[in-house]
C-alpha cells in the first residue's frame, strides 16, 4: 500500500499540491492529519491517516474506535443505545467497509 495514491492521470495534480481536483486528492491531502471514518456495522473510527490506496484501504494510527449497539428492552420494548470504546495504536482498514471519510476541520 502506497501512502500516496499513484495516478496514471497525467493531468493528476502532483503529490505536493493543495487542490482538490479528483476525490481522492481529499484523502491524499488528508495524509498525517487525524480524520474520522464511519465504516458498515455501527462503527466509527478517528485516528491519525499514515497510508491508502485507491480502495480505500487505509493504515490509522493512533486510533479511536467506536462502536454502537442497539438492543430493545423485552419488559419496556424501548431501544437501549450502548457505545463502547477502545483505543488502538495501529489498525488496517478494510475499503469496502467504508461508508465516510471525514478530513480533519480546516481553520482559516
Amino acid at each position: 500500500m502506497a501512502s500516496q495514491m499513484e495516478l496514471s492521470n497525467p493531468q493528476a495534480p502532483e503529490a505536493g499540491s493543495g487542490t482538490v481536483e479528483e476525490p481522492l486528492d481529499l484523502i491524499r491531502l488528508s495524509l498525517n492529519e487525524v480524520i474520522y471514518v464511519k465504516l458498515r456495522g455501527d462503527r466509527e473510527l478517528k485516528g491519525k491517516l499514515h497510508a491508502y490506496d485507491q480502495h480505500l484501504n487505509m493504515v490509522l494510527g493512533n486510533c479511536e474506535e467506536t462502536v454502537t449497539t442497539r438492543e430493545i428492552d423485552e419488559e419496556t420494548e424501548e431501544e437501549i443505545v450502548k457505545k463502547s470504546k477502545r483505543t488502538l495504536e495501529m489498525l488496517f482498514v478494510r475499503g469496502d467497509s467504508v461508508i465516510l471519510v471525514s478530513p480533519p476541520m480546516l481553520v482559516r
